[in-house]
């Protein structure tokens, strides 16, 4: 039975890909809701983890200290807390888990990982894409700081799914210029080899 499962995916890499897809995307972004519910008191909270080793929290902290400074070296005064950003007469933000990007940050590596590339171009291609998408959340929340109040988009779009959108377009953009540039760079025989659709 094994044996036959493994001959159907070697003969169909596009199914083998979907399926490593989506299971390290699962994997990843299910691990971080458990992780955050260890970090959270309650029943399964571990207070070492909480102290140590969260890097839920940590994230939360460059996000919002990167966009404080940002603002402050823009002449705003700005009041910060572990999860809040205020600039005085202008606007702030309450960040949540959803602002973080943990979801786009396990799709984009669950495609990475899964997709059949080689291990030096993976290791360089997703920490850029981490560093991009974390950028461009900090580019968002620093916008939405000084921007968001006087927006016409206010009671029309909200702002997660409107930063969604242009993240995703961002990122299919950047897979799709990795994935033609390391093609081009290989002989085009191992380059339909290795390409799962």
């Amino acid at each position: 039975m094994l044996n036959k499962i493994t001959s159907y995916f070697q003969r169909n890499p596009a199914y083998k890909f979907v399926v490593i897809f989506l299971s390290i995307y699962f994997l990843l972004d299910y691990f971080t809701l458990f992780y955050m519910g260890i970090t959270a008191p309650g029943n399964f909270y571990n207070s070492f983890i909480d102290t140590h080793l969260n890097y839920v929290r940590g994230l939360r902290h460059i996000l919002i200290d990167t966009t404080a400074g940002l603002l402050r070296t823009q002449g705003y005064q700005v009041t910060t807390s572990d999860t809040f950003l205020h600039a005085y007469n202008v606007g702030g933000f309450n960040i949540v888990y959803s602002c973080l990007g943990f979801g786009i940050m396990s799709f984009f590596l669950a495609f990475v990982i899964a997709y059949p590339k080689s291990l030096k171009s993976k290791l360089i291609f997703a920490p850029i894409g981490l560093t991009i998408i974390q950028c461009l959340n900090i580019t968002r929340l620093y916008l939405l700081t000084i921007y968001w109040r006087k927006s016409i988009f206010i009671g029309k779009i909200d702002h997660h799914t409107l930063f969604n959108i242009i993240l995703y377009l961002i990122l299919l953009l950047m897979i799709y210029v990795w994935i033609n540039i390391n093609d081009k760079k290989t002989n085009p025989v191992e380059s339909e080899n290795r390409n799962p659709f």
